[in-house]
């Protein structure tokens, strides 16, 4: 699959989608060379921003605070890609959608991308910024999501992808939420 191809693959159903469906990369492949990588970033990046200016996030927090935060964010967000992966394959069997868990780990992969890389923000010392741009690849996030769904559950109806990509992005949401309570509280 081709990187360059995401900006296109949140607006459209075939562009990108079309050849990640060719290319059909295994689980593995997609964990190793997606996952993994692209999950380091966040980490690191909390992991130099709680070092260096971790005050303009949250008052009182050491830096050795926000380097073990960073490494249990990291263990999280691995764990997190696999489990959205069977809620994705759960909520298809619930919904009588023929997709496999090739198909819903592939969606589970690809969604957060954006929100991985726009951790790069926390090289900006400035609470609004870094919330502006982590709600846009939250945004990017959700019509990954949707295109996603759409594409490679092979659906054929808006309305049913729609609501499919909802369950899906709740319970995103939800893990989401859950990996910033891992940051914030500890």
């Amino acid at each position: 699959m081709n990187p360059l191809q995401m900006p296109n693959m949140m607006f459209s159903f075939h562009r990108g989608w079309d050849e990640l469906i060719r290319i059909h990369p295994s689980v593995s492949r997609l964990f190793v060379l997606m996952v993994l990588p692209l999950s380091l970033l966040p980490p690191a990046m909390i992991y130099y921003a709680g070092g260096n200016y971790g005050e303009i996030f949250a008052a009182g927090v050491s830096p050795a605070q926000w380097h073990a935060a960073a490494a249990i964010f990291f263990i999280a967000e691995l764990l997190t890609v696999p489990a959205m992966a069977t809620l994705n394959y759960l909520a298809c069997r619930a919904n009588g959608v023929a997709a496999g868990y090739h198909e819903c780990f592939t969606v589970a992969a690809i969604a957060p991308v954006p929100m991985w890389l726009s951790s790069l923000v926390l090289f900006v010392p400035n609470l609004a910024v870094c919330v502006t741009v982590g709600g846009l690849g939250l945004l990017c996030s959700l019509a990954l999501t949707y295109r996603g769904v759409y594409a490679l559950f092979r659906m054929h109806e808006d309305i049913r992808a729609l609501q499919m990509a909802t369950v899906i992005t709740g319970a995103g949401l939800l893990a989401w939420l859950l990996l910033m309570q891992i940051v914030l509280v500890h």
